[in-house]
């Protein structure tokens, strides 16, 4: 019992330094974000103060992972031998791996999509490009075919994910992303058939002249989501 009460405290320690890292995080995302929108001015003190800002985040991003491991080695050890929370502790690797918190891996598709630099029509020249509807549409499209998880460039698709045009740049959960676009996907290679079909969203993307890549892999990785989850509106409803 002394043992389950330690580690039980020592637990919430833990969860709270992960709170205290995923509010630093969010800080320092926001500054970088902030300072991001203004680098259309070529000023090199900005560029030098968004390296500055990526290299905190990468340091504290780490301590984050240090600190969820460490969490995860004092609940395993706390739910010992107890049935009742073994099974919580279950369900909480359940909903993470449902919340995109969970780097998961499996079969799948991988679209590149890019600019066509070729295009010798200068007064149409924008359908020539890749743009943020674009890759609202297809992953629509994806997860309208059974895609269980899906990234961009790197960055996962969440129900909170923010694909915005902002003035000549794309971003992904606030980042920056350029071309050419990976957009790889968790789901049944037979989707690749549905994606290349006669009338589909990429085919007409070929058609207007942007560069389409489609492959299938039974080996895609897609990293777990580094964002913050805010919930402003919503309460637990009552329960039985």
């Amino acid at each position: 019992m002394k043992k389950q009460y330690i580690a039980g405290v020592l637990g919430i320690v833990c969860f709270l330094l992960v709170i205290s890292i995923f509010m630093q995080m969010k800080t320092v995302n926001d500054m970088q974000n902030s300072v991001g929108t203004t680098l259309s001015k070529n000023n090199s003190e900005l560029i030098d103060e968004v390296f500055r800002m990526q290299e905190k985040y990468d340091i504290v991003y780490k301590q984050l992972e240090e600190a969820e491991k460490e969490l995860e080695s004092i609940r395993t050890k706390a739910v010992a031998g107890n049935q009742e929370d073994a099974n919580a502790e279950a369900e909480l690797k359940e909903n993470n791996l449902m919340l995109g918190l969970t780097e998961v891996k499996g079969e799948g598709i991988i679209i590149i999509l890019d600019d066509n630099r070729n295009a010798k029509d200068e007064i149409n020249v924008a359908q020539y490009l890749v743009h943020e509807e674009d890759l609202l549409q297809v992953v629509n499209e994806l997860f309208n075919a059974g895609a269980e998880a899906i990234s961009i460039n790197g960055h996962r698709v969440v129900s909170s994910t923010s694909i915005l045009c902002d003035g000549n740049i794309i971003r992904v959960n606030g980042e920056i992303i350029t071309v050419p676009i990976t957009i790889e996907a968790i789901c049944s290679t037979a989707i690749y058939n549905t994606l290349i079909r006669p009338g589909g969203y990429l085919q007409l993307m070929a058609d207007e002249g942007v560069k389409v890549k489609i492959d299938s892999s039974d080996n895609i990785i897609i990293p777990k989501y580094n964002g913050v989850y805010n919930y402003t509106h919503l309460t637990r409803g009552e329960e039985e």
